[in-house]
């Protein structure tokens, strides 16, 4: 049977406008956020019924530590009947010296760097924070002992952030970790995607029913 895998980011944080590199800064979720995050675990709940068992037993959820994807986690996990795991690896990338900062501050403080990172994002990193290189290896690593855990049937609900989810959807669509921008992750956007042995099929990629 085929293992299903339902990848979400949180939901909208407070202070999102700003435009900032929160990174590993622990933001906490909108109001807004959580009412997202509802409508994701509607949608959900909805496709785990269809597609396999949908037993409490039958589905497990993990989440990055990190506030604003606990509490979505904890709204998914509420309405399957099940709790989250928490996983520090699954936390958002650190961004360094730049976390905290909007794209204008980085622009004028680090013009040189801003550019490259922006042309770049493979190669180089923020200061003093994480390369999207360093990144794959810490996430794509949790995904395999959270897929090592798994049994065939079940539902996993994995709850992260923009730069966590984009490095595992490259690696489930095999897609260069250069292009990681091109892939869009929307505030408590949903992907799916059916693990057939070894090999995966996204059926469904930033599922969202933000205004």
């Amino acid at each position: 049977m085929v293992r299903t895998i339902y990848l979400v980011r949180h939901g909208e944080t407070v202070g999102h406008k700003e435009k900032q590199y929160k990174g590993s800064i622990d933001v906490p979720l909108a109001e807004r956020g959580a009412e997202q995050i509802k409508r994701s675990a509607e949608l959900i709940e909805s496709e785990i019924k269809k597609r396999s068992n949908p037993s409490a037993s039958s589905v497990q959820v993990f989440c990055s530590p990190l506030s604003r994807a606990r509490r979505s986690a904890d709204i998914i996990a509420e309405k399957l009947g099940t709790k989250p795991i928490q996983l520090d690896d699954l936390r958002e990338r650190s961004f360094g010296l730049w976390e905290g900062m909007t794209y204008t501050e980085i622009g004028e403080k680090y013009p040189d760097e801003f550019s490259a990172w922006r042309t770049n994002p493979l190669e180089f990193s923020p200061p003093e924070g994480e390369s999207t290189l360093e990144v794959n290896t810490r996430v794509l690593s949790v995904l395999d002992k959270i897929l090592s855990s798994s049994s065939e049937g079940e539902s996993i609900i994995i709850v992260a952030h923009g730069g966590v989810n984009r490095v595992m959807l490259c690696g489930f669509l095999g897609m260069p970790l250069e292009h990681i921008f091109r892939v869009e992750q929307d505030f408590a956007g949903v992907s799916i995607i059916e693990m057939w042995d070894e090999l995966p099929v996204v059926k469904l990629l930033n599922w969202s029913m933000n205004e």
